[in-house]
């Protein structure tokens, strides 16, 4: 399928685990993995970032086949849970650095229509985050005050 915002359809990304169950080679346990999860957000890691820690150095396959739950669950059970999604976090990061690039550069049309396009994923993301609960109802995406909040 094509991707949204350029011509081509792209292909990468990694292969996830074809059986769905715990492997018996997997020396670790449901509440080790689960503390290990923990203890990552605690040092402040995003939700990719934890999955990819534990999939590298931990040697875990998918966390949902180990302990039943999901990453955000584990979270959102300890109040660790972040108030705004980390894709949203992560766009609006890059809208500012867009922005910022725009301030001296700004006849970079290029940059404008991919600060059109971030910023339209960011709104199509909110509107989604507000039905489905996740984000407040009245939270709008503002460039000014996302951009105080980053720092």
């Amino acid at each position: 399928m094509a991707r949204m915002h350029s011509r081509k359809r792209g292909s990468s990304g990694s292969t996830r685990p074809a059986k769905l169950e715990i492997m018996p080679w997997f020396p670790h346990s449901a509440e080790e993995v689960e503390a290990k999860v923990i203890e990552l957000a605690r040092r402040g890691e995003s939700m990719s970032r934890i999955g990819l820690e534990l999939r590298d150095s931990f040697g875990t396959p998918l966390v949902k086949i180990i302990t039943g739950k999901k990453i955000s669950q584990i979270l959102r059970e300890n109040d660790l849970l972040p108030k705004i999604p980390e894709d949203v976090l992560f766009l609006s990061r890059k809208a500012v650095n867009i922005r910022r690039h725009l301030e001296e550069n700004k006849k970079d049309l290029e940059a404008r229509k991919g600060l059109n396009r971030t910023e339209a994923k960011i709104r199509r993301l909110v509107k989604y985050y507000r039905r489905k609960g996740v984000l407040a109802p009245n939270f709008k995406y503002d460039p000014e005050k996302i951009q105080i909040f980053l720092r």
